[in-house]
């Protein structure tokens, strides 16, 4: 078993009462802290799946986790990443050194409204644990309520600092995501190995439903918090009645769609379709239907996803993230688990109809495989037969930048829904990032517009969602440069 110390240097395994002793720091170092804002903290351990080990300290809850271990490489938004509901059964490794320097304001968080509509007081994030390089104790901003350690400890979030979250993250983009399992009280590698060896698999695991809300609930402008007002534009007037599916919203996406002009019904993740489109005036169908971000293995949801597949072509649909794998799968496509995923608010994509570049806030690690959509139209697609091949001679691991380096939006010929065009491509890695049903008004991206946190850029989504329930046929024809400020008070102070 490889040990692995703060470092990130290789060493001999240790067990037993060893391992403790290699956790701790030593007297000397527990006296200096003592002296700082740290103060003394207990010592704390990671294993990976490989059997790879990282020693750091807590700075949170005291206890054992086990989970994914992903990263972000988000610069802000920590609360954010904290909060959102789709982190369940992960373990988030923050790739910015210091977290927590400017504090946290409980109405940022993105977790989804309970029945009372209020989740600032007691409801628990759904990640399983957190890894930083350093935790700031003593945070400074005029918005701050609580510091990180002290949320994170009453909330029951095991979390460790001093790890080396480069040499993680390296071996994590090496080796890829994987199980973990973080601990401030179980010190025996074999006895961790045990535990991590009997904790579930990502895959395969419905997560949403752990995450979803159970019951219906409305949500609308007077439901936006009023702490936003100092920075958030008044929103449009309500005038599209929309049925949004929870697989674990961010309260962001709500907003957004809020300030849109949407008057929101929230559903649990396996509302039949038959019920929803009873959502809308007078018992009729809703003006549209939103598929939320949510957790986890796409395939394994699949009641959601056999609800979408009645729905599209009855009514208009827009889904991100998970959403967007919903529509996938309810188009038959195939998904792929990918190695590291894509966590964070500096993900680069390009438009292929405006051929613009996106800086994209995400947070998934599965992905849609395009060619399995249906066989190319060549006259729809620069007159290209044939989809991209990868390494291994197949078009499933084709790298999709080969569009972007012709300027096609290429489309393909689907069984079940007709013509499918991919709209957006991940610049990183060439996968898919977003398409569109050109015979069913029906779209849906790979990432979040919402901004929270991340950059504006896709913020015209929101507004490509209600030109497509107007009626607008070019619905996504939007100046991506011009929507990006929408909704700020800033962008009209300089209007």
């Amino acid at each position: 078993m490889a040990v692995t110390d703060a470092t990130g240097v290789l060493s001999r395994p240790y067990g037993g009462n060893r391992a403790v002793r290699s956790a701790a720091l030593s007297d000397l170092a527990q006296h200096m802290l003592s002296q700082t804002s740290k103060q003394a903290s207990a010592p704390g351990l990671l294993m990976l799946a490989d059997g790879t080990v990282f020693y750091g300290r807590a700075c949170g809850a005291a206890g054992t986790a086990t989970g994914e271990v992903c990263f972000n490489t988000s610069l802000e938004g920590y609360f954010e990443v904290l909060t959102d509901p789709s982190y369940a059964g992960q373990i988030v490794t923050m790739t910015y050194p210091q977290i927590g320097n400017y504090g946290i304001d409980p109405v940022d968080t993105q977790t989804g409204l309970g029945a009372d509509g209020d989740p600032t007081l007691t409801t628990r994030p759904a990640l399983r644990g957190m890894i930083v390089h350093d935790m700031c104790r003593t945070p400074s901003n005029w918005r701050s309520v609580q510091s990180v350690p002290a949320y994170l400890a009453e909330r029951g979030i095991v979390a460790l600092e001093g790890i080396d979250t480069r040499a993680l993250v390296r071996h994590l983009r090496d080796n890829g995501a994987q199980k973990g399992i973080i601990t401030t009280e179980v010190f025996d590698l074999e006895e961790l190995s045990r535990l991590l060896a009997e904790a579930p698999d990502l895959v395969g695991e419905n997560l949403v439903k752990t995450v979803s809300r159970t019951s219906t609930r409305s949500y609308t402008a007077a439901d936006l918090p009023a702490d936003h007002a100092f920075a958030s534009a008044d929103p449009a007037p309500a005038r599209h009645k929309v049925v949004a599916y929870d697989c674990g919203i961010k309260r962001g996406i709500l907003e957004g769609l809020v300030r849109a002009g949407c008057d929101l019904t929230l559903v649990p993740w396996d509302t039949p379709a038959e019920d929803v489109l009873t959502m809308g005036e007078g018992g009729g169908a809703p003006d549209g239907v939103f598929l939320s971000n949510g957790p986890g293995d796409p395939d394994a949801v699949t009641e959601t996803y056999t609800q979408v597949q009645k729905l599209i072509g009855r009514v208009p649909i827009f889904g991100i993230c998970l959403g967007h794998q919903m529509i996938s799968l309810a188009c038959g496509a195939t998904m792929e688990k990918l190695k590291f995923g894509h966590r964070g608010g500096n993900q680069p994509v390009m438009n292929l109809l405006t051929h613009r570049v996106e800086i994209t806030a995400q947070n998934h690690g599965f992905g849609l495989v395009f060619p399995s959509l249906g066989a190319l139209v060549p006259e729809l697609s620069g007159g290209v037969t044939e989809h991209p091949c990868g390494a291994d001679g197949t078009p499933a691991t084709g790298d999709l930048r080969f569009w972007v380096e012709r300027g096609i939006a290429p489309v393909v010929q689907n069984e079940r829904f007709g013509r499918i065009r991919l709209t957006h491509v991940n610049l990183n890695d060439g996968t898919a990032e977003g398409i569109q049903l050109l015979d069913q008004p029906c779209f849906s991206v790979q990432y979040h517009p919402e901004a929270s946190p991340g950059p504006t850029d896709a913020h015209y989504l929101f507004t490509a969602f209600a030109r497509l329930m107007d009626g607008d046929a070019d619905y996504l024809n939007i100046d991506i440069s011009k929507d990006r400020l929408a909704g700020w008070k800033f962008a009209e102070e300089e209007n």
